[in-house]
C-alpha cells in the first residue's frame, strides 16, 4: 500500500514539475533578466513559484512585473508562521534541524555579510521549506550564488528537494564564502560566462566541472530590433548602467571631455541610479560637459529600448574594482546588439565571450579613457562600420544569446529527472528543435 502511494505520488510529481525561483529582492529595475526569464519558462508551461527573500522597492517598476508582484511569495522574517515552520521541523527531527544551523553558520564564519546574512534568512528559508514541501515543489532556483542559494541550500537540507542556483558575477567573485559547500550539494550549476565557470572550478576544483554549465542568459530577439533610422542630430553615444564603481562612468566622462577637446561633435546619454550618481554629476560639471553628456536617471524597460533604438552607439566601460568585483556578460550589452547597435565595451570578465573585437562590436583595455575616446571617435567618423558591426552584433545574439534558446536549456537542466523535454523555436526561420544540455 505504502509502495503505490509513493508511485502514485511519484508519478504526480513526473507529470507536474513544479519549480521555485528564490531571488534576493523584487522587483529590482537593473534585473530584468530574472523577470524575463522567468515569463519564458512559464510559457514553456513550467509551473513557476517566485519567492524573493525581501520585496524590492524600485522607483519605477516594469509593466511585466506587476503580475509576478501579486502572485510573489513575500514572507516576513520574523512571524508566527515562522515560528511554526520551526517547530515542524524542530519536532520532526531536532538532530537534522540543528545540524543544517550548525553547518549554515559554520560554512559562513569568516564573513559578516555571510554570517549575518545567514541569521537573518534561515527562519525564512525554514518557512519557504515547509510551504514548499505542501505545495509541491520539485526543484528550487537560486538567482545568485550568495545569499538565495543559501536559502535553497537551507530548503534542500530540510527537505530533500534539489536546487541549482546562477553564479553571475559579484557574487562569486569577492566573497566565496560556502560557495563550495552550496556546488556539492546543488544539482547542478548555471554560470553564465565560461569565465565565471573558471572562478568557480579554481575555488571548487576540477572534480565538479561537469556539474557546472554554461548556459548565456538570452534576450527577447523577438521584441529587440534594429531601427530603421536614426534621429537626425550629433553622433548619440548611450550608456545604461547602475552608478556604481564597476561600471566605469569616470572613464565615460573623461573620454567625452576628450572627444570635445577634438572637436567631435557628440551627445553622450546617461541612464541609470545608484550611489555614484553624485559624484558622476560632478564630474561632468566641473568637466563644463553639460552641454555634452545628459544624465537622464532611470527609465522603464520600454523607454531603454527607444532609446537603444535611436544610439549610434552603445557604450560599457567596466572597470574591475580593487575588491576583484567585476562583470559577467552584461544583458544590456546583449539588448544594444540586438537592436542592432556597434558596442564598445572593456575587455574583461566574460565580455570577450560576447563581443568579438572588430567583427561584433569593439574592445577596449578597462580603465583607459584615451583607448575608449578613440573607439567612439573612430565609430562616430564611419557610418558604414557602425552599420556592419551593428548587423555582425544582432546575428550573433540571435544565434548564442537568446532567450527562448537558452531558457529550454534551463528548463532540461533543472527538470530532466522529471522526464520532459521542451522545445525552443528558432527566431530566424520559426522551426522547433528540441534542446539538451550536457
Amino acid at each position: 500500500m505504502t509502495h503505490r502511494v509513493q508511485q502514485s505520488r511519484s508519478s504526480k510529481r513526473l507529470a507536474s514539475p513544479k519549480l521555485a525561483y528564490i531571488v534576493s529582492a523584487f522587483p529590482v529595475l537593473t534585473e530584468t533578466f530574472i523577470l524575463y526569464e522567468i515569463i519564458a519558462m512559464e510559457k514553456l508551461g513550467v509551473a513557476i513559484e517566485l519567492y524573493p527573500l525581501r520585496r524590492g522597492r524600485s522607483p519605477i517598476t516594469h509593466e511585466e512585473a506587476g503580475r509576478w508582484i501579486k502572485r510573489a511569495h513575500y514572507r516576513p522574517f520574523f512571524s508566527l508562521s515562522v515560528l511554526r515552520a520551526q517547530w515542524h521541523f524542530i519536532h520532526r527531527d531536532p538532530a537534522g534541524y540543528c545540524q543544517v544551523w550548525a553547518e549554515i553558520l559554520r560554512g559562513a564564519w569568516g564573513s559578516a555579510n555571510f554570517f549575518f546574512g545567514a541569521i537573518a534568512i534561515f527562519p525564512k528559508a525554514v518557512l519557504l521549506a515547509y510551504e514548499m514541501l505542501k505545495t509541491g515543489i520539485t526543484h528550487v532556483h537560486a538567482h545568485f550564488a550568495n545569499h538565495p542559494a543559501v536559502a535553497a541550500l537551507i530548503i534542500h537540507r530540510l527537505t530533500g528537494i534539489p536546487f541549482s542556483f546562477t553564479a553571475r558575477g559579484t557574487d562569486i567573485q569577492v566573497d566565496r564564502h560556502m560557495l563550495r559547500l552550496k556546488v556539492d550539494a546543488a544539482e547542478c550549476v548555471i554560470a553564465v560566462s565560461f569565465y565565471n565557470k573558471n572562478i568557480i572550478l579554481d575555488e571548487c576544483g576540477l572534480g565538479v566541472r561537469e556539474k557546472v554549465h554554461v548556459i548565456y542568459g538570452g534576450i527577447d530577439v523577438d521584441r529587440l530590433s534594429p531601427a530603421l533610422g536614426r534621429p537626425a542630430g550629433p553622433f548619440r553615444i548611450l550608456c545604461v548602467a547602475r552608478f556604481e564603481e564597476v561600471k566605469g562612468h569616470a572613464y565615460l566622462v573623461e573620454a567625452c571631455r576628450i572627444l570635445r577637446e577634438r572637436g567631435v561633435a557628440f551627445e553622450c546619454r546617461l541612464l541609470g541610479i545608484g550611489p555614484l550618481l553624485p559624484v558622476v554629476e560632478k564630474q561632468v560639471l566641473q568637466a563644463g560637459l553639460s552641454e555634452h553628456v545628459r544624465l537622464l536617471g532611470p527609465r522603464a524597460y520600454q523607454d531603454v529600448i527607444c532609446e537603444l533604438r535611436q544610439a549610434d552607439t552603445f557604450v560599457l566601460p567596466t572597470a574591475q574594482t580593487a575588491n576583484g568585483k567585476c562583470e559577467g556578460i552584461p544583458n544590456v550589452l546583449k539588448e544594444a546588439m540586438a537592436c542592432g547597435v556597434p558596442v564598445v565595451a572593456s575587455s574583461v570578465g566574460g565580455i570577450p565571450e560576447l563581443v568579438d573585437d572588430c567583427c561584433t562590436g569593439v574592445l577596449v583595455p578597462s580603465k583607459n579613457a584615451i583607448a575608449l575616446a578613440d573607439a567612439l571617435q573612430s565609430l562616430g567618423e564611419d557610418a558604414a562600420l557602425r552599420r556592419r558591426l551593428g548587423r555582425a552584433a544582432r546575428e550573433k545574439v540571435v544565434r548564442d544569446f537568446n532567450l527562448k534558446l537558452s531558457t529550454a536549456k534551463r528548463a532540461n537542466l533543472f527538470l530532466g529527472g522529471n522526464r520532459r523535454s521542451f522545445a525552443c523555436q528558432n527566431s530566424s526561420d520559426g522551426s522547433e528543435s528540441q534542446v539538451t544540455v550536457r
